[in-house]
């Protein structure tokens, strides 16, 4: 009978592909938080996760709840006026060297800036992609391929889909 890991082991394993998650649909310091509170959630959910489970799917879909959860509640809070916020970080992977790619896939539509983060940031398959989204694997390979094309067409320093997939990944 296998024994599933102890929580601590969880963390390490998946803490960094979580974090990427958190800072390809977040701000920073929100994804920081949302990290965080993702973790929290997978404390108290944890023991009941059936010992077949994908941890890290299971984890990156509590994490994408949680960045839902934050841009809802960003909706509800005013913004002051008198002075201007800090420039948001580009920042979507640590210690990436091309960070203004994160900046066109930002602006992506939501489905496929979604679909080419798990795909190409966490490394998931379609079907696992299609779980977390929704649908079925070909309408995830259809977002991602989309999304691709789209980067293609904006992204200044466009390259082919296995260079933006190992920049990506670096």
């Amino acid at each position: 009978m296998d024994m599933k890991e102890p929580f601590e082991t969880v963390v390490v394993q998946h803490g960094v592909t979580v974090l990427r998650v958190c800072r390809a649909l977040l701000e920073v310091h929100d994804a920081d938080d949302a990290w965080s509170e993702t973790f929290l959630a997978a404390m108290r959910a944890y023991p009941e996760l059936p010992e077949t489970a994908n941890v890290e799917a299971w984890l990156v879909t509590i994490a994408r709840r949680k960045a839902i959860d934050v841009h809802r509640a960003a909706k509800r809070i005013p913004l002051p006026v008198a002075e201007l916020p800090e420039a948001p970080t580009a920042l979507g992977i640590p210690g990436a060297d091309d960070t203004d790619v994160w900046i066109y896939v930002g602006k992506l539509p939501e489905k496929q800036r979604q679909a080419i983060t798990f795909r190409y940031l966490v490394g998931m398959s379609y079907a696992e992609i299609s779980t977390i989204l929704g649908g079925t694997a070909e309408a995830a390979r259809r977002a991602s391929a989309d999304g691709l094309k789209n980067l293609r067409r904006n992204y200044p320093g466009a390259r082919s889909q296995s260079e933006l997939a190992k920049g990506a990944r670096s």
